[in-house]
């Protein structure tokens, strides 16, 4: 009997040659635990994605912008993300499964544009947890924590101890990830409050003016063009927020709860953003903490001795990490899951245990994680990397819910975005703007996406889009949309 079908009185039709059906009992090995999470935890999940760019990171925007730049950058850059999020709201009600972007361009873009989409998102979400374990480290030493010093050893501890929680299971993991990031969050409030009793509006437009730069001034002291080098920074503040979708299938009542999710992790988003930046700039000057490898807490004491908030804000920091690394790891291994679930990587990946975790998607992607961190050191430039990974996701995510409203308008849509198509295209235009933008911070992380990305297309246009799961959900998903598709056409030709 063929993969993926059962006898019946009529034999069955053959797959298309792209795509191989499931075998028997495929699907019931890669399966993860539905109804694990409800709208709270998946909006945790949402905050708990980036959290941690709101206490360190965002600041060296300063560096390459200025106060003004990177508050222009960040106000687009949130226009981007806003726009994006109801995008996705409109797509994962209407495709609730754990490929995500993925998914949503598979049935908009075929194959490729789903191979695309995926691997972009799978380089954001396995490349930004190897940066931050590093970030931990350096919080850990700086903290001076039971004398330990930023190096493999910690971040070992970090991906083992966290995936064994991620293998525990996922309602335990998400809990722990709203505990935390909880934390962190009223954290980010309370140095809101101490750092606005120090705020002076002087402070904002301090660093100097490079005079040979265009449309340069106080408040724009690197020019216009400074405006666009400071777009991944201002990302910071929300990157990582699109992931929720990918918790869809253990999500409870996901068509409901996803888009509330998104809508409220936003919005707890931008106020932390407006807080944490004006607040830290105001308290202590633009040019102090422009290159401080935790902002905050320099904007607190200055050169001065630690005083008790700093020290608050400080640990916090480190909840706030944990909370961004433990929430990644999750996002990486539920892409990896659908991705492999569906033949565009190995089939392997994608099984599941007992309790339902995808445990070789979480195992695979922290092992590589891991081995970065300890290689190379380089925090910074792996999370340039997952930025431009990003930035290709989201603009192939918002093509696809373009496409989408124009190619199928009579699509079952229990929640549309507001604006239409015109929401998602200026989280298209501006995508854009900040992938080419990531190429004015680090060439060279840029380069290595693009190589990265170019063997993964090689992997697929040799071997993987000749062995795709037709029973996979976004497959089979995308195979109907082409029988209704071929229905209409032979109608039509009936017609005529």
């Amino acid at each position: 009997m063929a993969e993926g079908t059962t006898q019946t009185n009529t034999p069955p039709e053959p797959a298309p040659p792209e795509r191989a059906p499931a075998a028997d009992g495929y699907l019931s090995r890669r399966m993860l635990r539905r109804g694990s999470a409800g709208w709270l935890l998946l909006t945790g999940l949402g905050v708990a994605y980036v959290v941690s760019g709101d206490f360190s990171g965002w600041n060296i925007g300063l560096s390459k912008g200025g106060f003004g730049g990177l508050a222009i950058a960040t106000v687009l850059m949130g226009v981007m993300y806003a726009c994006l999020v109801f995008a996705l709201a409109e797509l994962s009600a209407i495709l609730p499964t754990a490929g995500g972007g993925y998914g949503f361009a598979r049935r908009a873009l075929g194959t490729w544009g789903g191979f695309l989409t995926g691997t972009a998102i799978l380089i954001e979400y396995v490349l930004a947890p190897a940066a931050i374990s590093i970030f931990i480290g350096d919080y850990v030493e700086s903290l001076g924590l039971f004398g330990l010093e930023s190096g493999w050893p910690v971040y070992l501890v970090c991906f083992l101890v966290f995936i064994g929680i991620h293998l525990w299971g996922v309602g335990e993991a998400l809990r722990f990830s709203l505990v935390v990031t909880a934390i962190a969050v009223a954290a980010l409030l309370i140095f809101a409050l101490g750092a606005f009793t120090e705020f002076s509006a002087d402070g904002l437009n301090d660093i100097p003016v490079d005079e040979d730069a265009f449309g340069a001034n106080s408040w724009l002291p690197f020019g216009l063009l400074g405006i666009w080098a400071a777009f991944p920074f201002g990302m910071w503040f929300f990157l990582g927020v699109e992931g929720v979708p990918l918790a869809a299938e253990e999500a409870k009542d996901p068509v409901r709860s996803l888009p509330r999710a998104l809508a409220i992790s936003m919005a707890v988003l931008v106020l932390l953003a407006v807080l944490t930046f004006f607040a830290a700039t105001g308290a202590r000057g633009s040019a102090a903490i422009q290159e401080a490898g935790n902002p905050l807490v320099v904007a607190l004491q200055g050169d001065g001795d630690p005083t008790a908030l700093s020290r608050f804000v400080n640990y916090a920091g480190l909840a706030g990490l944990v909370a961004s690394f433990f929430s990644l790891i999750y996002a990486g291994s539920r892409q990896l899951f659908a991705l492999s679930r569906a033949g565009y990587l190995p089939r392997f990946l994608s099984l599941t245990s007992r309790r339902r975790s995808p445990y070789l998607g979480l195992l695979i992607p922290g092992a590589i994680g891991f081995a970065l961190a300890a290689s190379t050191g380089n925090g910074g430039r792996m999370l340039n990397i997952a930025v431009f990974g990003a930035t290709i996701s989201y603009a192939l995510m918002a093509l696809s819910h373009i496409v989408l409203r124009r190619r199928e308008p009579g699509l079952h849509r229990p929640y549309r975005t507001p604006g239409g198509t015109v929401t998602s295209s200026v989280a298209f235009v501006l995508a854009l703007s900040a992938l080419v933008a990531t190429f004015l911070v680090d060439k060279e992380a840029a380069v290595i996406a693009l190589v990265v990305y170019g063997v993964a297309l090689a992997y697929f246009a040799i071997y993987s889009r000749h062995h795709l799961v037709a029973k996979a959900p976004e497959e089979e998903f995308a195979a109907l949309a082409e029988a209704e598709a071929e229905l209409a056409r032979d109608r039509d030709q009936g017609r005529g």
